[in-house]
Order: structure tokens, then sequence, then C-alpha cells
């Protein structure tokens, strides 16, 4: 039995990867830490949360001490590492926290993987560490076709995407320094089911059922890859058990869309699944102050990743958007336990006398 840790497993990305991995490898023992902050919420998981090859430890990756002693207790072969503060609003007001979580965080885990590794008669053979990032580290494009490939030299503009590039070098300089077995891999923007109602696509969703406010920086014009969250877990998947050692690997969508024109679709569905005579919400939309550092445009060439390992994403974006909207509208339950700060409260008093 591989044993495997997935940080970050209660949140967005984290909890479809942990639901893939529990379902379809039933000889692996998949462990998921979680810090549960804000972002991070058991729900997503109800569906698995009793299987025999599972279990939740309630941890923060900064605790160095802590993952040493489970990373140890556990003897862990391989880590997928996703835990991380990802809202860029967020890193503009408290850049601390993101150097803190996604930097520190990081380190803490590489190097309690590197001494529990270095210990054993094998050392680093059969191990793995898998650090996801994201095409934030690569800075902007232009309106000029380009895409972000493997070779993009990094040029953050956020205290988020800074904090992604330190950590993206730590772990490659683990490999470098220590010889640990690395893997590197940066996504475009996630949507699907179990994002959390601060980023765009389920904001705007709640938002449009509602009839509250759709809040578009300057004129909507900035452009992003979308990539429906199950087909980034299967890449994960994918590249934990294929991907070769010390490689980086872009994960994107091949879909891009101007922001204005992304919520113009999300406003068609969400009024035609609701009954709503044809453009119906256009009316919400507001125009506010653009954020700062808002880069203008991303987009990811995922062509090594479909040479090398023949994984390309299944879902147009007119099929995925459809999916996500009708999941949101059939699960308002879930969306407003999020809204409303109920999880967190509940998680508050589960985790106060342990």
């Amino acid at each position: 039995m591989k044993n495997i840790i997935i940080t970050g497993g209660a949140g967005f990305i984290g909890s479809h990867v942990v639901r893939l991995f529990v379902n379809k490898y039933p000889e692996y023992h998949i462990i998921n830490v979680d810090k549960l902050t804000y972002a991070g919420n058991l729900a997503n998981l109800k569906d698995i949360e009793n299987k025999p090859n599972y279990t939740f430890v309630k941890a923060d990756i900064c605790d160095f001490d802590t993952m040493v002693k489970l990373i140890q207790d556990e003897k862990v072969d391989g880590i997928i590492h996703l835990a991380a503060e990802s809202h860029v609003d967020r890193s503009i007001k408290d850049p601390f926290t993101f150097a803190k979580t996604n930097v520190l965080g990081t380190l803490s885990l590489l190097q309690a993987a590197r001494l529990y590794w270095e210990s054993l008669p094998e050392k680093y053979e059969g191990k793995r560490f898998y650090h996801i990032s994201t095409d934030e580290v690569y800075g902007a494009l232009e309106f000029d076709g380009t895409l972000f490939s493997e070779e993009t030299k990094y040029a953050p503009h956020s205290p988020y995407s800074a904090s992604k590039a330190s950590s993206d070098h730590f772990v490659r300089a683990f490999h470098d320094t220590y010889g640990m077995p690395t893997i590197v891999t940066n996504c475009s923007n996630n949507y699907g089911p179990y994002q959390f109602p601060e980023k765009l696509i389920p904001l705007f969703i709640n938002n449009i059922r509602h009839r509250k406010p759709l809040p578009v920086y300057g004129k909507g014009e900035n452009v992003r890859d979308w990539l429906y969250v199950i087909d980034h877990a299967r890449a994960i998947d994918v590249i934990f058990h294929k991907g070769r050692i010390a490689e980086t690997y872009n994960i994107g969508g091949f879909n891009e869309w101007k922001n204005i024109d992304l919520i113009k679709v999300l406003i068609a569905t969400v009024d035609r699944l609701l009954g709503k005579p044809e453009g119906y919400s256009l009316d919400l939309i507001t125009f506010v102050t653009d954020r700062a550092g808002h880069d203008l445009r991303y987009a990811i060439d995922s062509t090594k990743l479909k040479n090398e390992l023949g994984w390309e994403p299944s879902l147009q974006f007119e099929e995925g958007i459809e999916k996500t909207v009708q999941w949101y509208l059939d699960n308002q339950e879930w969306l407003d336990n999020i809204t409303s700060g109920e999880y967190e409260k509940y998680y508050e008093s589960m985790y106060a006398n342990r």
C-alpha cells in the first residue's frame, strides 16, 4: 500500500484530487491534511469520508514538528501539495499570510519529507513530492497569440503569484541540492463544483441567483484560460504516476475567454436554467475600479503534457459551464452554508477540544 499525503484536500481542487485517488486506488492510503481555513470544507468530501483507505488530519503545514511526525508515523511515500492561499485580492490586503502559508508551509513539507526519506535504507526510491502551482507566476501576456510554456521566465506581479513563484523555486532547489524526486505543475484558472464563492464563477452564479450586482474589474477585457477542475484532477493523477522527475508540466484548458464574455455566458446559462427570459440579468453587470497589478492575459500551452503523457481536456467550456452552473443550482444548501459562514462555526466547535 502506498501512503500518500494530499495537502489542502478539503479545498476546491484538493477535494477533487482526494476523491479521485480514494475511489480509483483502493490499495492506497490517502491522508488528507488540511488546516480548515475559510476555504476548507469537509462537506466537499461527504461521499468518501468513511472509505477505509481515507484519513483526514486537521493540521497546519507550517507546523514543522507536526509534519515531521505525521510523515514518519504514516510512512509516507508521496506528497501531492495543493494547500495554499490562492485569492489575489486577499494577497493584496494581507501579503504576510500568503508568504507564510505558500512559502514557509511548502518549505516545512519539503524538509519534513527529506528528513524521513533520507533516513530510509532505500532513501528516495519510490518516493515523490508533487507541487501544484499556478500560471500566474509567469506574469502576463499580450494579445498576440503567445502562450506560457514550461520555459517561460517567471515574472510574478501580485503577492499571491510572488509567493507561489518562491515556493516553486524551493521545490526545484530541493531536487537540485538534495536529489529529492520533485515535480512542479503550473495550471490555469480552474472552475467547477465545490469552488469557494469568492472566485468569479461561483460568486457570479450566486449573485445572479440573488439578483446582486456582478462587479467586473476595469472593462472586463482581461483574458484567462479556463480548466474544468475534474480535468485538472485527471492531469494530477497522470503526472503523479508517470511524470518525469525534476520536470515542469503546464496544465491548461486551451480555452481563453475575456472576463466580460465569460460573464455573459454565465448570465445566459443561469437565466436559462432558472427559467428567466433571455438577457434578464444583464443589468446586474457593474464595472468597478481595476485590481492593482491586474495581469492582462494568461494562456497555457499544454502541448508537453499531451505529447509526453497523453492528457488533454475532456470538456469544452460550454459543456463544463453548463455542468458547473447546474451543480451550484442543485446544491444551494452547500452554497448557502458557505456564504453564511455556518460551516466554519461547525468546524470550530468540532475541533475546539482536540
